[in-house]
């Protein structure tokens, strides 16, 4: 079983329409959205949810009312504000460090799990997904994104496929990070934009640095010639094979309001393109 992540330093380049186009013409597999901040994979696969589980991670303070006696302790010694003058505790504040609970001399301060999200096991069309939903204003995204990349690799094997299909995070950090981790190739996706040049040598240094095989995808290549160029000189010049160069296509955005995957709305031209890069994918996992 091969696990492939499709990252981009810049979010906006066209990672997620790639992974739903993949995902169209690939063999039997698993589908795992990583961006859990900001997950928009559902919203073209539109995936049947079979199962639903919280996210539960780190810790948040409450304080009983009862056993209160407001002597402001708690208060005076928050560094993060994070408790209010009639002594509720601010959640969007609250950092789980628990002082509060360790200066109260009432006993009135308790520690609880801290919900922080939902992670979903679902069915789509093209097969088994795993995707989650970070709460708003939450933190330790990487955690469950890691949640969510042990969980389909679970499934996959529970269910003999042959490969993850993981639509990462954008950026270069935690989330980003692991997304990456143990992965067999990472497929870059960048755009001839100088932002996105600039964080794809970022997002190559990063994988280099786990040891991870890299391929490149150039999206909406003929948007800008030059920069296109250069972009290939970058990639043969530190030996990352260029999967394909895809042209800027207004049908990418009409499938998305359909509902649709590229290669669905647009089977004559985009499912020859799809395949040609699984085709190049599969050599890469195969070490040739």
């Amino acid at each position: 079983m091969k696990e492939v992540v499709v990252i981009s330093g810049k979010g906006g380049t066209g990672k997620t329409s790639l992974v739903a186009g993949l995902a169209s013409t690939g063999s039997a597999q698993v589908l795992a959205d990583c961006d859990v901040d900001a997950s928009d994979l559902h919203l073209v696969l539109e995936p049947e949810i079979l199962e639903a589980n919280q996210f539960m991670s780190g810790e948040l303070a409450s304080i009983n009312p009862d056993l209160c006696s407001a002597c402001g302790l708690c208060r005076d010694h928050c560094r993060f504000s994070a408790i209010s003058e009639d002594f509720r505790i601010l959640q969007e504040h609250c950092q789980g460090c628990a002082l509060c609970f360790h200066v109260c001399p009432e006993s009135a301060v308790s520690m609880h799990e801290r919900h922080c999200g939902e992670w979903f096991q679902s069915e789509t069309r093209f097969g088994p997904m795993v995707h989650a939903r970070l709460g708003i204003g939450q933190e330790n995204s990487g955690r469950l994104v890691t949640l969510v990349r042990r969980q389909s690799r679970n499934l996959a094997v529970k269910k003999g496929l042959e490969a993850v299909l993981c639509d990462g995070s954008p950026g270069v950090g935690c989330p980003v990070i692991a997304s990456l981790t143990n992965a067999d190739l990472a497929l870059m996706v960048a755009e001839p934009s100088l932002s996105a040049f600039a964080d794809l040598r970022r997002v190559l240094e990063l994988a280099r640095h786990f040891d991870i095989p890299c391929l490149a995808v150039i999206n909406k290549a003929d948007i800008n010639h030059e920069l296109t160029l250069e972009i290939e000189s970058f990639c043969s010049e530190n030996r990352v094979g260029l999967a394909a160069k895809l042209p800027y296509d207004p049908d990418i955005t009409r499938a998305q309001i359909n509902g649709q995957s590229i290669v669905e709305y647009s089977p004559g031209k985009w499912g020859y393109i799809m395949q040609d890069i699984w085709k190049v994918m599969e050599e890469k996992l195969n070490g040739s």
